[in-house]
């Protein structure tokens, strides 16, 4: 990025070559990479909050984001569990990246997973399907009007899943990856789709320390 403000297309990612064309959000990018801490890209202020979200985690339990998570690193998907491509590449970059840090940084961080698809990503299957990556990993099922309006604020949009003709159902869904700091409980990163794992394996001992740029200099 050439300058300190820049929107970046975010696009929705239908998890499916066979999916309709998505539409566009545009999320605002603070700082140049090569000015950054973060390999991902810092977002400007007002920051993101933390979605005001209760859900049920995989085991059947009432789960409340924002006081379960408060005062850690919080990396935040949305996705389902039948997607080919998007998620379980992000997801398991994520886990490669968390197995590479000491263990101090990864008791201080939480990756949720929240599903898109809620109908059939059950808990039993949300945490199926996570422990294959990270059994650390928290999955999160429930009313889809409810994810559809935590996701939002974020600039991640989730569409109704569609059933096709063959019997198969795509979700699609924003694939960036908003990662809140545990200073603030706020968004100061997000992750577009595709990136890298070593600029995860970079950026997880920042965010679990709370780490800002500004407040680094």
């Amino acid at each position: 990025m050439a300058a300190l403000t820049v929107a970046a297309a975010v696009a929705l990612s239908a998890c499916s070559s066979t999916a309709p064309a998505a539409s566009s959000q545009d999320a605002a990018v603070a700082r140049a990479a090569d000015d950054s801490l973060y390999r991902g890209s810092e977002l400007q202020a007002p920051y993101f909050s933390k979605p005001d979200l209760l859900l049920t985690d995989t085991t059947g339990k009432p789960f409340d984001l924002r006081k379960k998570t408060a005062g850690r690193a919080v990396l935040l998907f949305f996705g389902y569990t039948n997607c080919p491509d998007v998620c379980p590449t992000t997801l398991s970059d994520i886990a490669l990246a968390l197995k590479e840090q000491p263990q101090d940084v990864r008791d201080k961080t939480d990756v949720v997973f929240v599903t898109t698809d809620p109908e059939r990503d059950t808990p039993q299957v949300l945490k199926k399907w996570l422990a294959s990556f990270d059994a650390s990993f928290i999955g999160l099922s429930g009313d889809l009007e409810k994810i559809k309006a935590a996701a939002r604020p974020l600039g991640i949009s989730v569409e109704d899943p569609e059933k096709h003709h063959d019997g198969t159902v795509t979700s699609s869904h924003g694939g960036q990856v908003m990662a809140f700091l545990p200073t603030d409980d706020k968004a100061h990163v997000v992750y577009l789709t595709n990136t890298p794992l070593k600029s995860f394996t970079h950026d997880l001992p920042l965010l679990a320390q709370g780490k800002q740029t500004d407040a680094a200099r």
